[in-house]
């Protein structure tokens, strides 16, 4: 495993890394290995409550490695199609690992998050952002269309029109703009982000656990379910939180007018 992403663990809770700071954490095909690796690694692991996917230093991902996508122009057009569709198909794997893994993802984003960065950060189910972050998905400045899924959550986060607005003009925005938009959940001050990630993070982390997995994954499939399949659903869902020990804590800490202490169901 090479160290393009970094895998941390505190208790309950897993953090990767984007660590090519020097390169502004842009993606190159180590950090694809690294981020499809590792990310399904965390979506394997049981012991995980709470996933934050961050960027060291200044970025959060200035999104692909350009330098890197300029040494395939030597090659003739057939091989650079089949090139660069075999490395998105691959990349693509994270995104369903992201999406899929049972557990909720928090995006710290700050600086640029651009282009497969965009992609990734809407790939987790919430967002925080610094003042300093700005965004843009950039693909049509190399004359390329998006990848990373942004097609498919960028309508779902801000409506069609906005969705063509950004992708088709490529301009850069801030974070209020973001925060207007709802592709981030909060801004921050820049001294503030870490510390509301982490308290966002435990506060899931100690959060009932089929009670968090089951509610990311119903509100997921509520945009392809019909209103009377949602309510299966959700009722199946009720019924089987109801029956753990998170419940029962629940109620039992309402009623004593305590904190709950919840986590003993795994």
């Amino acid at each position: 495993m090479n160290d393009t992403i970094v895998l941390t663990r505190d208790g309950d809770i897993a953090t990767l890394t984007l660590c090519r700071p020097d390169a502004m954490n842009t993606l190159n095909r180590d950090m694809i290995d690294s981020l499809v690796a590792h990310s399904a690694a965390v979506a394997a692991d049981d012991s995980v409550r709470c996933v934050v996917i961050a960027g060291a230093g200044a970025h959060f991902m200035a999104g692909g490695d350009l330098r890197e996508f300029a040494g395939q122009l030597t090659q003739p057009a057939s091989e650079r199609e089949r090139y660069f569709t075999a490395m998105v198909e691959y990349v693509h794997t994270a995104i369903e690992n992201i999406q899929r893994m049972p557990h909720p993802v928090i995006a710290q984003v700050q600086g640029a998050v651009a282009g497969f960065g965009l992609s990734l950060m809407c790939a987790c189910d919430l967002a925080i952002a610094s003042e300093s972050a700005y965004f843009t998905s950039a693909y049509r400045n190399i004359g390329l269309t998006p990848d990373g899924g942004a097609t498919y959550s960028l309508p779902r986060l801000v409506g069609t029109r906005k969705a063509m607005e950004i992708v088709l003009l490529g301009e850069r925005f801030d974070a209020q703009e973001a925060l207007r938009l709802g592709l981030v959940n909060r801004v921050v001050r820049e001294g503030e982000l870490a510390s509301t990630v982490q308290a966002w993070a435990h506060k899931l982390a100690s959060g009932p656990v089929l009670a968090a997995r089951n509610a990311k994954r119903l509100i997921q499939a509520s945009s392809e379910a019909t209103l009377a399949a949602q309510l299966q659903a959700e009722s199946i869902s009720f019924g089987r939180c109801a029956a753990t020990n998170d419940f029962s804590e629940g109620l039992q800490s309402f009623l004593a007018k305590r904190v709950p202490r919840f986590g003993k169901d795994r």
